[in-house]
């Protein structure tokens, strides 16, 4: 039997709401308790009692509109958010691709942007600077490595995200939406990528619109709709229940 590398238990994830003090600072002071009382009990759920698993070497698709929860549930994954209630549980080191440019310095170089992320996930300096060459070269950006990375288009800073992750060995990859960014040739490059990870039994967690991509990719996926669970299954029957309801 398979070893299971995520598993989400009935999780429940929430925000407060602050329009109860769009009255003003004053008005909140004035009604201070129930002001209080609203802030703690006033809340939007974006997830409700979500549960499923992922299995080592599985790639697993998540599909949805917009503000379904998609990017919530990644975030769970990461570390970077807490569960409301409910449970997360992650076997093996993360690699979150989550959003463009998050976790440079936008002051530093590519170059050294690439050893400031590769240390954040958990690897050795030395490790690094040991696959540094290889992460350039895949990034394609020339001389562009050497430069503060706050000169570099959104298209540039794909390069060198996906970059960084794909060749430091990843056990756990997040992707979202990241192969929307760039052009053909290098989105084909790292479609390319992902497709040996599969093979080489890294787990991957995949957010994308582009059903096509999904259905290529991933093993199983999972629709959330409304904050909760819609179809949960093979990739292909998941994306075909999903261009119904559209």
């Amino acid at each position: 039997m398979r070893e299971r590398a995520i598993v989400f238990e009935g999780v429940h994830k929430s925000y407060p709401l602050y329009y109860h003090i769009t009255g003003g600072f004053k008005n909140f002071l004035f009604n201070f308790p129930k002001s209080i009382t609203q802030f703690i009990t006033t809340r939007y759920d974006v997830l409700k009692g979500v549960s499923f698993e992922v299995l080592r070497g599985e790639t697993f698709g998540i599909i949805g509109r917009n503000g379904a929860g998609k990017s919530t549930t990644l975030g769970l994954i990461a570390g970077v958010l807490k569960p409301s209630s409910g449970a997360v549980t992650v076997q093996g080191r993360v690699s979150p691709l989550l959003e463009l440019g998050a976790g440079f310095n936008p002051e530093l170089t590519g170059r050294e942007n690439i050893v400031l992320n590769g240390v954040l996930m958990g690897l050795t300096r030395a490790e690094v600077v040991r696959r540094i060459g290889e992460i350039i070269e895949f990034s394609e950006l020339g001389n562009f490595i050497d430069q503060p990375i706050r000169m570099y288009s959104s298209g540039m800073l794909a390069r060198l995200g996906f970059s960084v992750v794909a060749l430091l060995d990843p056990e756990i990859l997040l992707i979202d939406e990241v192969l929307a960014v760039g052009d053909a040739d290098f989105q084909k490059k790292c479609l390319s990528k992902m497709m040996q990870f599969k093979k080489n039994g890294v787990t991957m967690i995949f957010v994308s619109h582009s059903l096509k991509d999904v259905e290529e990719i991933c093993d199983r996926a999972v629709w959330i709709d409304n904050q909760r669970i819609r179809m949960l299954g093979p990739a292909r029957e998941v994306v075909n229940g999903y261009k119904r309801a559209l």
